[in-house]
């Protein structure tokens, strides 16, 4: 498999989480195997993550934000690590996503017809997500909300596609070694650059 560029967005607002963790050993195993990653932490970022006008009027985006579209245009892989919280993303990671994949960046609707163009098309994505529910629980009884948002309502919407998940389920409980397993997975998912 050809090298990638793998652009690795940290969606915890504390990179020394597990989801730090784990977004370390993706990065590690990504570099080792010769691929190109950029990384960003959300949480390190400086920017207003409120869209106060929706999109009948956008803000000016913060240097940090047009530097992540400029990394999302560079990328032909995205990684998002982030924690489910409320079976659904955090809201800086929400934030994130409403300031950055913007009309005339992310998507264009059409004028005479209620289609639109994905202008994120030609790159692919892996959401990698931690949870203290059981993963068959967030499944049956919730249907996974913050991860049909993420695949389908935002990253296919604007053309991304295939979308990966990877999602770990009851972390509050585990210990150390369950934890050093599912580091290991996502080593091997940075070293296929996958």
């Amino acid at each position: 498999m050809p090298d990638k560029k793998i652009l690795l967005i940290l969606g915890h607002p504390d990179g020394d989480s597990f989801c730090g963790a784990l977004a370390d050993a993706y990065q590690s195993a990504a570099n080792d195997a010769g691929h190109e990653l950029r990384r960003i932490d959300l949480g390190k970022l400086n920017f207003d993550p409120i869209l106060y006008k929706g999109y009948k009027e956008i803000q000016e985006l913060e240097p940090d934000l047009v530097k992540a579209q400029e990394d999302i245009i560079w990328s032909d892989h995205l990684v998002f690590v982030y924690p489910t919280w409320w079976a659904t993303i955090p809201a800086l990671l929400k934030g994130f996503i409403d300031r950055v994949f913007l009309p005339g960046f992310a998507f264009k609707y059409h004028e005479n017809d209620p289609w639109w163009d994905k202008l994120l098309a030609g790159r692919s994505a892996r959401l990698i997500t931690t949870m203290d529910a059981p993963l068959i629980y967030f499944r049956l009884a919730y249907f996974s909300p913050g991860t049909n948002a993420m695949k389908r309502a935002t990253l296919k919407f604007s053309g991304i596609k295939p979308v990966g998940v990877t999602a770990f389920g009851q972390v509050k409980d585990s210990d150390e070694s369950k934890r050093a397993k599912w580091i290991g997975k996502i080593a091997d998912l940075g070293r296929r650059g996958v």
